[in-house]
């Protein structure tokens, strides 16, 4: 693939855990995924898993990835994804993001975290586009609008913006939950999907208190959020929206959606 002159989609994916390697159909679903993308000119992660704030910009040059887990059988621990750095896009954020007063740092020694080498080792395999990752400075959803759509230029320059959560999470209902498909997981699937096909930026904005079973789909909201910082910088192109992945991996929602 050549490194596209067109603008890029802005991806919101869930992510999944370690073992997603391990299931017989997430992993090839997210490599057609990418097939179909234009080959980025680099790729701006934002993960559930980093929460720093002021803003901050992660290694511009290969580092040891996080292995942010706990529990998993040791070969988990030995995954690898030397994904060069991208040092002229953290550049382009910090003059984006500063320009607009949005503070930022640098922690160069902080690697991909699963959130972000899990899904990339199945749709980028090669490792040879550049990486950056950022943290998300808070979980106000306006706020992360706010910050998506500062980044939003970096799409007309060949940067594909993932979002990378968790479409449902709660780890804990599901250790009680008897297995199958939570109720809760699925209502909140089907009502966010709708929200997104109709363009509701209100309600999802408001999802803990406009979605059915959100408390529980979300009782932490990280997972979710990163869907934000794609809704800003997919402004433009919402109508576009569509499920790229569905369904349910261990009872959570695994939906991920395209824009543009």
């Amino acid at each position: 693939m050549n490194v596209t002159t067109e603008r890029m989609p802005a991806l919101y994916l869930s992510h999944g855990a370690p073992p997603l390697a391990d299931d017989p159909l997430w992993p090839g679903q997210l490599a057609a995924w990418s097939a179909e993308l234009p080959r980025p000119k680099a790729i701006l992660m934002v993960s559930a898993h980093w929460e720093e704030a002021p803003l901050a910009l992660g290694a511009t040059e290969a580092v040891p990835l996080v292995h942010d887990f706990w529990g998993f059988p040791p070969h988990y621990y030995q995954v690898r994804y030397a994904a060069p750095g991208a040092p002229g896009l953290a550049d382009d954020v910090r003059k984006l993001l500063r320009g607009a007063g949005t503070p930022v740092q640098d922690i160069p020694g902080r690697g991909l975290d699963h959130g972000a080498y899990v899904p990339l080792v199945e749709m980028f395999p090669a490792a040879d586009i550049p990486v950056l990752q950022v943290s998300m400075p808070t979980l106000d959803p306006q706020e992360l609008m706010a910050v998506g759509r500062r980044l939003a230029p970096l799409r007309d320059e060949g940067v594909l913006i993932v979002g990378s959560g968790f479409f449902t999470h709660n780890l804990a209902a599901l250790r009680h939950s008897g297995g199958g498909i939570p109720s809760w997981s699925a209502e909140f699937d089907d009502w966010g999907h709708r929200a997104i096909q109709a363009q509701d930026i209100d309600s999802l904005l408001d999802f803990e208190h406009a979605s059915p079973a959100g408390g529980l789909a979300h009782p932490r909201t990280e997972h979710f959020a990163p869907l934000f910082v794609t809704l800003g910088a997919a402004e433009g192109d919402l109508g576009q929206g569509r499920s790229v992945i569905d369904g349910f991996w261990m009872g959570l929602a695994k939906r991920s959606v395209q824009f543009g």
